[in-house]
């Protein structure tokens, strides 16, 4: 893949990251907490693609996306060790809103959820900008 080409997926997974994050404040604002949790596990995943990218990385699995995430940023530096916890607190919340029966998210962790995820966001944001540039 050329390099214009990754420049423009890393951005436009990061673009479908930040609309995820609109969508659920949306719906945490309406009082759908499930919704909003799956929407900020979205927009962390969005986001780790919008990095994978820079490698012309990325997997059909979730698992796939947070590994290769997880040991070419985490593991090396590029983000802080606490982004895996992140990572995980968001897609356990998410997979237990979306498959567990009779589970109901609380309004304290779909917001708890938005929160970590917007500011991993942001990083994500702020490397990939900084990362272009240096290319």
């Amino acid at each position: 893949m050329e390099e214009g080409n990754i420049k423009d997926l890393s951005d436009y997974r990061l673009e479908k990251a930040l609309k995820n994050l609109e969508v659920a404040e949306s719906l945490l604002d309406d009082g759908y907490f499930d919704f909003a949790a799956n929407r900020a596990y979205y927009a962390a995943f969005d986001a780790m693609r919008a990095v994978n990218a820079i490698d012309g990385f990325d997997s059909s699995k979730h698992s796939g996306v947070i590994a290769h995430f997880n040991q070419n940023y985490v593991k090396t530096g590029k983000f802080k060790p606490e982004t895996s916890a992140i990572i995980k607190k968001a897609s356990n919340l998410r997979e237990k809103s979306d498959y567990e029966d009779f589970y109901s998210t609380t309004e304290e962790d779909a917001k708890e959820a938005f929160d970590i995820v917007k500011g991993f966001v942001e990083e994500v944001k702020e490397f990939l900008n900084g990362n272009q540039t240096e290319s």
